[in-house]
Order: C-alpha cells, then structure tokens, then sequence
C-alpha cells in the first residue's frame, strides 16, 4: 500500500508541477503582452499621437491674443495714398485674473466712456478671454494710455490696426470705408475685400486653470500678414480738380446733387469719379445711408436729355441716313408724331438747317426726323449694341442697368422721344461708355477702376487689368465724323460756354426734366455736359451734371458747360496735352462777354501784380508769387478775381 500510495503522491507533486508551469508561462506571457502593450501605447502616444494630445493640451493651458494685420492700401495710379491705416490698440481681458471686476468696470466706463454694468458683464463672464468689443476696439493714445496706468491685472492692450483714409470726403463714394473688424463695407472696401483683407496673427501665452502664466512654456508670437494693395486708374491730381469744382458748384447753386465722371475712352479706365453730396470715411456713422449707399455715376438712372443725341446722330451716321453737311432739315418748331406735339427749345424753330446744324442747335424736331429715318428696328439695336439696355461691369458695387422700353412698347412716339433723349433712362457711366465709343473709333470698352494687384511687401504686380474691348459698334469713318461734329458742337452751337482757346474741344450739352413715377417734376432738371478733349485725338471723356440747381439759368449750356470748361483747363495740361496753335474759332453771340487773357505773375514781386481789368485776392505770406489762380493764358471776363499766392523768394 506504501509503495502505491508513495507513487501517487509523487504523481501528483508532478501534476501540480506542470500545472504551475504552464501557469506561469501564461501568467508571463500575459505581464509579457500587457507589457509590451504599454510600449506600444508609450511609442504611439510619443511618436504618433504626440500633435494630437499637444493640441489638446495646449487648448486647455493656452491664451491668444489676437493680433490685427494691416488690411491692404488703395494707392492712386501714380502711388498717392489713399486709404491706409493707422496702428491702434484694442482691450482684451482674462476675467480670472481680475481681482475686482465691478472696480475695473468702474474705472473702464469712466475711460471708454461706456455703460459700467455692461463692462461688468463681460469682465464676469466664464471665459479664458474676452474682447471688449466694440467699446475697446481701436483706443487712441490717451485711452490706452489711461487703461495702461490702472495697473490692473487681467487687462491687456493688443495691437490692432485702424482704416484712415487721408484726404477725408475725397473720392469717398468710389473707396467706401469699412466696418469695426475692418471687413469691407461698401465701395472698393467691399469689392476688393478679398484682395485687402489681412490675415490675423496672435501672441500665445501659456496659463493654468487660474490664469496665472506657466513660465516654463514660452510666449509664441505668430505674425499677421498684410493684405493686398490696388493700384486705381484714377489719377488723383484729376480727382483733386473735379472735386474742387463740384465743391464750388454745390455752394453756388445748391442743387440736390452734382456729379461728375472721366474716363480714358480708349481703354475704359476711370480717372475720376465723385458726386456731391459726399461723406468722410473716417466718421461714416455720422451720415445718412442713403448717401454713402448711392455712387451716383453708376448707381442713379435718369432720362439723359440732349447728351443722348450724340448717340442717335452716331447711328445714323453709320447707316449713311445723311450726309451731314449737304443733306439738311427745315425745324419749323415742333413735329406730330402720334397726335403729341413735340416743340423746339426755340420759339419759331430754327428754320432750315444742315445736319451737322440740327446737332449743333440740339434741334428737337430735327432728331424727331432722325430717329424716324433711322426706324425702331435699327434704333433699338443700336442701343442695345452701345451697352445702354445693361450694367457696364464696372468693377464696383451698386451699379444700376438703365431702362428701356421693351420692344412691343417701342412705337411712334417713343422712338421719337427716345431720339433726343426722353422716354430712356441711363446711368452716367452707361453715357461716357457710350460716348466714348462715338469718338474712339466705335470701340466699346468695359469699365474699371482698379489697374493692379500688388503685393505688400515686394510691390510685385500679382494681377494687372487689361482693357476689355466688347464690341465695335460704328465704324472708324463715322467716328470721324463725330469728332468732327462735336467739335463744332462746341465752337459753333450750345457748347460754346465749354470753349478753350488752345485745345480742341467737342462735346454736348443736356437739359432734362426729371421724371418720378412716370411724371414729369414741373421746375426739375438736371443739367449736363459731356466733353471730348483733345477731340482729334480723344484722351478724356468728361461728364458733368448737376440736379436742380437754383439761381441759375436752367440750361446744361449756360450752367453746366463752364464747370466742365473749369475742369478740362486744369485737367488737360496735368494729363500733358499740349495747346494747340489753330483751332476751329469760337462764334460769337449776341450775349457773350468780352474776355482777356490773364498774364503770367508768377516770380514777380507783390508790388508788381497788377492790372486793368482784373482784381486780385493775395494768400500767404511773403513778397513773391508762387502760385496763381487762374493760370496765365486764361481768360476772363473784366472785373473777374484772381488768386495769388505768395511765398518767399
């Protein structure tokens, strides 16, 4: 029994031993696996997941500040300044770190002149950071300066950056101006916002959960970048001379608005834009929407008026309905057309007269004829192939597309009206196209006013505009031909007052009365001129007009056309138009005043300015003359004033 029981003892030590064994060796290949899976997870969270759980990380323990870039500058053609920015500072707050908000809203209110328990509020919020906005956005000097002798902790001045557009009202329709986080409101600011915007940059500090700062982590600043800069077609001393004039003519005559527009008609490029009344950017709350929301030469729409004939008398030139100079028309002061009466400006009519004449006197009856001999069919295209029945493209917001008559509305009577400019309702910057296309060529040309793309820093041009030419619309010969007439326009007929001894000047003068709601305003006009110069060889298409002005004699040829004569001296030798020494003689009428040529008195002394017919008005200190206004070689009529500015020698 011993033996017996002896071997099953050891039988079973045996057992249990290889039990145990393979325990172990699974109990070790366990720890061995879990391990080895603490490697893993170690070598994964180290070598792959390490961005991840550090982002994660650094969202809990970090605080950015953000840091405002500089938002792209709108510069002139010859790189003149005019929109920029100024550097300012903003307050950002970490409300854990405030030890008394209802003191620090105190004192905050009372600098940023602002309600105190709205400050409180924010200051209280469960947040790592807080902008106080808008009340602490762009500070000047002195209240930054204020916040920063609080010494409080939890406040904090960023940078930031501020739009300033340094020639105030200047060109401020066509620029616009933009909103408190500098995005792009209206205007350029608005069209191009994608160009100018700046990408924001930031100052990282590294915080615990009480906001207190963790030295062993270093402060990260990462820099903003700068938006694009536009480069305008508009040339800023051009600007400067129309908006002198529509200054003077909006005290004068105190019209409900003036504008005015120029254009390169060879290209389609603005050099000058503005209308009246006008606003600062800088201080854009301070006026009405409804006048920085309206660029009024793309945005309103009225009847042209007479400006309108030059397009008629295009087309039917180009349709070889006459021959301007032989073929002629007897104006006995009024046509029927459909049972309406339609008069002549002048009682009595104008009697027989050539084409070339029926323009010049903006004969009424006259374009009644023609736009019956041209017909609906051939006017109605020729409209549309001027771009009249559709918005230019101009690369600004707000632009309007005019009105037409559809064609199954287009009879008798509207093609007759439409003739001489009523019945149809265009832009201005619809007109200068057009225009421009009578006297370029017949190029139609699409609109722009920003040139260039640059980059900031480099000055590289990243993108540059290349005219668009659209279409041809009348041929080169009848181009010609329309220089030719609108030269005499000027010389001869109802432009006379737009007139310039030594430059050869065409163009066309507009009376319209407005119609609201389909009426006629009875006293409401708007008075217009377009001008062509040099007209041989067309390099500035401008129109000016004004909306019922008052005092004054209600025709666009006795009101309008010298502020576009005023204009077109000063603008043509700035775009370096050499005078010519013949050109067609000015005919005299029965009202006209006799003029004298203003002499050169710069260089002289004070004592030695002086004249006959002239009285002067001295500006400045000094005994020399540095500047005169007029320039030498004008004339005026006696009795008229004449700028000097003095200076030291």
């Amino acid at each position: 029994m011993i033996p017996h029981s002896f071997s099953y003892h050891v039988w079973v030590m045996l057992m249990l031993y290889e039990l145990t064994k393979v325990k172990t060796r699974r109990v070790l290949l366990a720890c061995f696996i879990v391990f080895l899976l603490i490697i893993l997870k170690l070598g994964y969270t180290q070598l792959v997941s390490y961005s991840y759980l550090k982002n994660k990380a650094d969202d809990l323990w970090q605080r950015s500040f953000p840091v405002e870039g500089d938002r792209g500058e709108i510069l002139d053609q010859d790189g003149e300044v005019l929109a920029t920015n100024l550097t300012t500072s903003s307050l950002v707050v970490i409300p854990s770190q405030i030890n008394d908000p209802a003191l620090a809203s105190q004192k905050l209110a009372e600098i940023l002149d602002c309600d105190a328990a709205l400050l409180f509020e924010k200051l209280s919020k469960r947040a790592s950071i807080v902008r106080i906005a808008p009340e602490g956005r762009q500070l000047d000097d002195k209240k930054s300066a204020d916040i920063a002798a609080l010494h409080m902790n939890g406040l904090y001045l960023i940078k930031d950056s501020k739009r300033y557009y340094p020639n105030g009202a200047y060109l401020s329709h066509v620029l616009g101006f933009v909103g408190i986080d500098n995005q792009g409101l209206v205007g350029l600011e608005l069209k191009y916002d994608e160009f100018l915007v700046a990408k924001k940059g930031s100052i990282n500090y590294y915080m615990d959960a009480k906001g207190y700062s963790l030295p062993l982590y270093p402060t990260e600043y990462v820099a903003p970048s700068s938006g694009m800069d536009l480069v305008l077609s508009v040339d800023a001393d051009i600007q400067s001379v129309v908006e002198r004039e529509l200054n003077n003519a909006y005290e004068t005559y105190d019209p409900d608005g003036i504008w005015a527009l120029a254009m390169d008609p060879d290209s389609g490029a603005i050099l000058a834009m503005a209308s009246k009344p006008d606003f600062d950017p800088n201080h854009y709350s301070d006026y009405s929407s409804e006048i920085y929301n309206q660029n009024i030469p793309i945005w309103k729409t009225y009847e042209p008026g007479s400006t309108f004939k030059i397009i008629t008398f295009a087309s039917a030139l180009n349709e070889n309905l006459f021959d301007m100079d032989k073929d002629t028309y007897y104006d006995i002061g009024y046509e029927y057309v459909g049972g309406a009466r339609i008069k002549s400006w002048k009682a009595g009519g104008h009697g027989l007269q050539t084409f070339r004449e029926v323009l010049q006197n903006s004969s009424n009856p006259g374009f009644v004829e023609i736009g019956r001999r041209l017909g609906k069919e051939k006017m109605l295209s020729y409209i549309e192939n001027f771009g009249l029945t559709e918005a230019t493209g101009i690369d600004l917001v707000g632009e309007s597309s005019g009105i037409m008559f559809s064609e199954e509305n287009f009879g008798p009577l509207e093609q007759a009206t439409v003739a001489f400019g009523q019945g149809i309702s265009i832009t201005p910057i619809q007109l200068v196209r057009a225009v421009s296309a009578c006297v370029n060529g017949g190029y139609l040309y699409e609109p722009y006013i920003v040139d260039k793309v640059l980059d900031p820093l480099t000055g590289d041009v990243i993108s540059e505009h290349e005219p668009v030419c659209v279409r041809q619309v009348i041929s080169e010969e009848t181009s010609a031909k329309m220089r030719d007439a609108l030269e005499t326009v000027v010389s001869d007929g109802g432009g006379r007052n737009a007139y310039i001894e030594g430059y050869r000047i065409g163009g066309k003068t507009g009376t319209a009365q407005k119609a609201v709601n389909g009426s006629y305003v009875g006293g409401g006009y708007i008075l217009s001129f377009i001008g062509i110069a040099p007209i041989d060889d067309p390099e500035i298409v401008l129109y000016v007009a004004m909306d019922n002005p008052k005092n004054c004699v209600q025709y666009g040829g006795t009101t309008v056309a010298p502020i576009a004569r005023s204009m077109l001296v000063d603008i043509l030798p700035i775009m370096g138009v050499e005078k010519v020494s013949s050109q067609r003689p000015k005919v005299k009428s029965w009202n006209d005043v006799e003029t004298y040529e203003i002499e050169n008195y710069i260089g002289k002394k004070k004592s030695e300015v002086h004249s006959d017919v002239f009285s002067f008005q001295f500006v400045g200190e000094g005994d020399v003359v540095i500047d005169q206004l007029p320039r030498s070689q004008e004339k005026l009529p006696q009795g008229s004033t004449i700028m000097i500015m003095l200076g030291e020698s």
